[in-house]
């Protein structure tokens, strides 16, 4: 099983350092776009195209990495290699996961919003 953190707090703490004012910007359009990516996601899965499957868990996972949501950017990861190696049929647990993962990191996200 995954070991690593839903988020990681020094990057948060850091991101909301850089960005300031922004900081809630960055993260409602983040929460916005992977709602974007995952339904990429979804849609390339159900038509089987490998190669837009891919590209999309590539670049989820890029932004998971860059927001601080590491398990979830390791399981884009894990997606991504299974299109690399034509596995779509193992893609579709990975999908489960990602979904399930992602709503976790959205549930944390909004509550360091409140803050």
């Amino acid at each position: 099983m995954n070991q690593k953190p839903h988020l990681d707090g020094e990057a948060l703490a850091e991101l909301r350092e850089v960005m300031e004012d922004e900081f809630e910007v960055l993260i409602r359009t983040y929460l916005s776009d992977s709602s974007e990516r995952l339904d990429a996601l979804r849609s390339s899965l159900r038509e089987r195209n490998v190669d837009a499957f891919t590209k999309s868990a590539h670049s989820f996972k890029g932004s998971c990495i860059n927001i601080g949501a590491p398990r979830l950017g390791s399981l884009c990861s894990d997606a991504e290699l299974a299109g690399r190696e034509d596995r779509l049929d193992e893609a579709v647990h990975i999908l489960d996961d990602i979904q399930s993962e992602f709503s976790a990191v959205r549930e944390l996200l909004e509550r360091t919003l409140i803050r």
